[in-house]
């Protein structure tokens, strides 16, 4: 079957990215500290090493940028208790007050392109672009099982 979205949802999501990115960088923050913090928020105590592999970054990398942002009150590192070697990392209140920040530029950004749309068009736009959201994260709770499947059998045809 044809992509009938043309793959606009993501390529949408890719300028939003970008401006947002850019926004950003006047507050002294990259896209890849960007992620480095998503990460760190998402699972606190996270070990550099976790972090290595949830990102795919190599260990000096990883390392600089956790001094970086701990440098810049993003993060805390501690000790492990269970690996002395090892640094588990926490994400601060000014790491929180970024994901608003990303939060608010992202919704005014999303509010400028629905200003293209009477209120039922966007009403109607929400609701299906929920619906997509909705069936999206419920592939990703289920590890991919159906799209996995799916893309199996079209590579055997």
């Amino acid at each position: 079957m044809k992509d009938k979205t043309a793959r606009q949802i993501t390529k949408i999501a890719r300028e939003v990215s970008k401006f947002t990115t850019r926004t950003l960088k006047t507050e002294g923050i990259g896209a890849a500290e960007l992620d480095f913090i998503h990460v760190v928020r998402k699972n606190p105590g996270i070990t550099q090493a976790g972090v290595r592999s949830v990102l795919g970054i190599d260990k000096g990398a990883c390392a600089r940028r956790a001094a970086n942002l701990e440098q810049k009150g993003y993060l805390i590192r501690t000790p492990s208790p269970q690996d002395k070697r090892a640094q588990c990392l926490t994400a601060t209140a000014k790491a929180d007050l970024l994901k608003q920040s990303k939060a608010a530029i992202e919704a005014e950004v999303y509010a400028w392109l629905l200003e293209e749309f009477n209120e039922h068009e966007a009403d109607l736009f929400a609701a299906l672009l929920n619906r997509l959201y909705l069936r999206s994260k419920a592939e990703s709770q289920a590890n991919f099982t159906h799209l996995s499947e799916r893309l199996r059998q079209k590579q055997g045809q």
